[in-house]
């Protein structure tokens, strides 16, 4: 039978050619952890429209450049 390894983590974190300069997503819980908010809470704003996310299937992925955004608007209004 034919062993098939995974490649390194450095060879699976390579982004798709063509697309520099990738932000990785974060998952629910990271993100709400910047804002010290509950995970559901954070997706509870998402379906307001207050923050911006991408469900993937049943999961919930954020740019952490889009949490400090929506920071950064709190904090100057």
């Amino acid at each position: 039978m034919y062993d098939q390894k995974k490649p390194p983590t450095s060879e699976r974190m390579l982004p798709i050619l063509g697309r520099s300069g990738i932000e990785p997503l974060l998952d629910s819980h990271t993100a709400a952890a910047m804002l010290n908010v509950h995970p559901r809470t954070l997706q509870r704003m998402v379906l307001r429209g207050l923050i911006t996310g991408v469900q993937v299937g049943k999961l919930w992925r954020f740019r952490a450049s889009t949490i400090n955004a929506w920071i950064d608007r709190k904090q100057a209004s």
